[in-house]
């Protein structure tokens, strides 16, 4: 089959040398049995390309099966994978077949890999060298004969150097690898594809699709599309629905772009690690630190409010703070001479500062909760609330994955 041709079965419109370098590479490996690892930002359609090489390849008749390793639960992806026996853990009523049993002949599609445990890296690395597993609970060990094609938008050479995943793995997935392009690299594309998206979408609600102007255009090819062509698509069906003029302009099309379509950079994408057991999560961590962060930052800008008051009372200026009572008493005793006269009497509580000297660092101290668990209790869920609910939009807005963000709701008890 051809290159145009596999563009026309498989829907795919472009025709920068970056994606057909990708096809091409696809075509030219789909005939083998080794594993492919596709890598490529959020939204950039690496599933596609699993399909492909699935239904290019002589497994085109068996089993295929997408697997979103990031989506499921880190204690039950042992048994969505291998399977497991009746009785081997609470709640296994019946032995059960995992994927990569089912898919038998087939081929498996583990996207999102970077977030699968250690453990479980331990056996997908067995199956991918000897074709044998073992279900959990059992000591039978099973054969099977699949063809892995995995996928991640995570930077693999960061996830090794953190202990985040198996080097050996990875060498073992990426025989081959292919590398999709983001939307932002193929500027030339992205008319087209906003061309054929709004065709359908005028033909799936039975109306006249919409047209770009010439700015809309300009506008369009010079925005980043940090969701690539998922974001795309979305903007294309949101303007189908909801303008009713057909003929779109550039001040119309801001309206549907984050932040008005000013962003022509690429977008730092939040870099996803999966867990390990005894190991804190990386984006975990990021999110504690940045609270760590901005509690500082507060407690700062507190000091330098109340350093400013002092320095602006003049030379009757007093600084409160907390002290034990017995250095109170001597800082009372030492400053009696001077204010004595004056009808003030220092309360037990205040410590006084005499104009000329150096100012000591003095701050009343403000009682603030320091508990990282309330902090992350709150940022979660107030990323909930926002997004109604809605798990991966909130796992995204708060930088962790989906199944972090399934753990940390079950550990707070969150409804």
């Amino acid at each position: 089959m051809t290159l145009e041709g596999v563009k026309q079965r498989f829907g795919i419109i472009g025709h920068s040398p970056l994606l057909n370098h990708a096809l091409e590479t696809a075509m030219r490996v789909a005939p083998t049995d080794i594993s492919v690892l596709v890598t490529g930002e959020s939204g950039t359609g690496k599933e596609v390309f699993s399909q492909i090489i699935h239904q290019l390849s002589a497994r085109k008749h068996a089993q295929y099966i997408a697997v979103n390793c990031g989506a499921i639960p880190e204690g039950t992806i042992d048994s969505e994978l291998f399977g497991h026996e009746k009785g081997s853990f609470t709640g296994a009523h019946e032995a059960r077949k995992g994927y990569f049993e089912v898919a038998d002949g087939g081929t498996i599609f583990l996207d999102e890999v970077a977030e699968l445990p250690l453990n479980t890296q331990v056996r997908l690395l067995r199956v991918l060298e000897t074709g044998e597993f073992i279900k959990v609970g059992s000591s039978k060990s099973l054969r099977t004969n699949v063809r892995t094609v995995a996928a991640t938008n995570v930077n693999m050479a960061d996830a090794i150097s953190r202990g985040r995943f198996r080097e050996d793995l990875f060498y073992r997935l990426n025989t081959v690898p292919i590398i999709i392009p983001p939307l932002r690299e193929r500027r030339d594309d992205i008319v087209l594809l906003f061309r054929k998206f709004a065709s359908d979408f005028g033909e799936k609600y039975r109306m006249p699709s919409v047209r770009l102007t010439d700015d809309a255009q300009q506008l369009m090819m010079n925005y980043a599309w940090p969701g690539n062509v998922r974001q795309l698509k979305n903007v294309a069906e949101q303007i189908s629905i909801l303008e009713q003029q057909r003929e779109i302009n550039a001040d119309t099309l801001r309206h549907y772009l984050p932040e008005g379509g000013k962003s022509n950079l690429p977008a730092i994408r939040p870099q996803q690690q999966p867990e390990s057991s005894g190991a804190t999560d990386f984006s975990e961590r990021e999110l504690m630190y940045k609270v760590l962060f901005d509690m500082k930052r507060d407690i700062n800008d507190l000091k330098k409010i109340v350093l400013e008051m002092v320095s602006n009372a003049g030379e009757h200026a007093y600084a409160v703070t907390e002290t034990h009572a017995q250095t109170i008493n001597r800082m009372h005793r030492d400053v009696e001479p001077t204010v004595g006269g004056s009808g003030f009497n220092p309360s037990p509580d205040m410590q006084i500062h005499r104009p000329g000297e150096r100012p000591f660092d003095a701050h009343e101290e403000v009682e603030e909760s320091l508990s990282l668990e309330d902090r992350e209790m709150e940022l979660i869920k107030k990323a909930l609330e926002k997004h109604r609910g809605r798990r991966k939009a909130a796992a995204d807005e708060l930088g962790i994955s989906e199944r972090t963000l399934y753990r940390k709701i079950k550990e707070y008890n969150f409804g």
